[in-house]
C-alpha cells in the first residue's frame, strides 16, 4: 500500500466528504420533487378541444368506412348523438385533492375536459352487425389499433367492440342496441385547453359541428 502524508489523506477525505454531501443533496432534491409531484399531481397534458373533436370524427368516420352497411341509417333521434367536451370525468390531482375526490360528486379540475363523440345507425339486424364489428376490426388493427374488448356472437348479449391507440390514448367503441340499432362512439382522455381557447356561450370550449359519417349526412342535407 504506498505511503499517503498527512495532507493526502486530509485532502481525500474532504473530497470524500464533498462527494457524499453532493449525493445527500441530490437525493434530497430528488425526494423533493416526487413528494411536491405526489402531493400536487402530474399535470394533464395540453390539448386543444376542438381538434381533438376534429380528430375523434376521423376516427368515427374510418368505423363507418369499415362496416360496410349500405342499408344503414342514420339514426337522428339518438339521445346521445353530437360531440361534446366536459370536464366532469376529470378529477384535481395529487394527494392535496383526495378529501374532495373522496365526495360523491368530486370538483373537476379547472380548464380540463374529455372530449367525446358519438351516434348511432338504424336498421342494422344483428345478422349483420356482427360480421360488421368484425371487418372494423380487421381494418383497424391494420392501422395500429389494438382491441381491449370485442364480443361478436354471444348469444342474447349485445355485441361489443372496443379499441384504443397506442399513440394517442384515444377510445373507439361500438355497440348494438336494442331496435337494430348501432352507436359508435370515440372518446379522448382528459387534457388541459389553453387559455385562449374560444368557448361556447354555457363556458365550455367550442367544438366543430361532427361531420361523420360524411355519406349519411351529405345525403340527409340533399
Amino acid at each position: 500500500m504506498p505511503y499517503m502524508t498527512g495532507r493526502t489523506k486530509t485532502l481525500l477525505i474532504s473530497t470524500t466528504a464533498l462527494a457524499g454531501a453532493a449525493a445527500l443533496v441530490m437525493g434530497v432534491v430528488s425526494f423533493a420533487r416526487w413528494a411536491k409531484t405526489v402531493w400536487e399531481g402530474d399535470p394533464y397534458p395540453l390539448a386543444r378541444p376542438a381538434a381533438t373533436a376534429t380528430r375523434l370524427d376521423g376516427h368515427t368516420q374510418s368505423v363507418y368506412d369499415a362496416l360496410g352497411l349500405p342499408r344503414a341509417r342514420l339514426d337522428d333521434d339518438w339521445a346521445g348523438r353530437g360531440v361534446e367536451a366536459e370536464g366532469y370525468a376529470c378529477p384535481r390531482q395529487g394527494l392535496r385533492h383526495l378529501p374532495d375526490n373522496l365526495n360523491d360528486n368530486p370538483p373537476a379540475a379547472p380548464h380540463v375536459v374529455d372530449v367525446r363523440e358519438e351516434w348511432a345507425l338504424k336498421d342494422v339486424p344483428r345478422a349483420e352487425a356482427g360480421p360488421a364489428l368484425e371487418r372494423v376490426r380487421q381494418r383497424l388493427t391494420r392501422q395500429g389499433w389494438k382491441v381491449t374488448k370485442f364480443d361478436a356472437a354471444t348469444p342474447g348479449h349485445e355485441l361489443w367492440l372496443t379499441l384504443d391507440h397506442p399513440a394517442t390514448g384515444d377510445t373507439l367503441q361500438i355497440q348494438t342496441n336494442p331496435g337494430n340499432r348501432l352507436m359508435i362512439s370515440a372518446h379522448a382522455a382528459c387534457a388541459r385547453y389553453p387559455s385562449d381557447t374560444d368557448l361556447d356561450s354555457s363556458g365550455r370550449p367550442a367544438l366543430p359541428t361532427h361531420r361523420a359519417p360524411a355519406q349519411l349526412r351529405t345525403a340527409a342535407r340533399e
